[in-house]
């Protein structure tokens, strides 16, 4: 008998690699807590909100779409109209609510005065709230050019 190792085998050599094994379980296990967590952390102020009796979206009054074709022709939403049925149809409306927004498409060849005759009209009617309908170029929306006074010296 000798003194010394007690074993032949040869020992283990050390690993060159991590082992992802119990850093993935303990991160799964951070996600469902923060998940659980989550939704108690948002909902964590009670507040007994006031009624009240003001407009909601569905009492929101509905606009008059109006359009000019480039012939010059009037359309009331989908329908043609002559000026006589527009001049009755604004008058109308003005009267069951004169905050009523007209909403305005005009094809870009009509001529300057025609729009200038439709929002006369309008105005005559009592619609005072006009908007006009445009696309914007390439998706962004439309940008306004500095003011002679914003643009810096050179």
């Amino acid at each position: 008998m000798s003194f010394g190792r007690l074993s032949s085998r040869p020992r283990a050599e050390p690993m060159g690699e991590i082992n992802m094994t119990p850093l993935i379980d303990v991160m799964l296990v951070l996600v469902v807590i923060f998940m659980v967590t989550a939704p108690l952390m948002s909902n964590s102020l009670k507040l007994d909100l006031p009624r009240s009796d003001a407009a909601g979206p569905s009492q929101a009054p509905k606009p008059l779409l109006l359009a000019l074709d480039p012939q010059g022709r009037t359309y009331l939403g989908e329908q043609r109209v002559d000026r006589e049925e527009l001049v009755a149809q604004a008058t109308q409306a003005a009267q069951r609510d004169p905050k009523t927004e007209v909403q305005l498409r005009a094809d870009r060849t009509v001529p300057y005065g025609q729009v200038a005759e439709l929002l006369g009209i309008l105005q005559k009617a009592g619609l005072s709230r006009i908007a006009f309908v445009t696309d914007s170029a390439l998706g962004r929306p439309p940008t306004i050019p500095p003011h002679e006074s914003q643009v810096p010296a050179r």
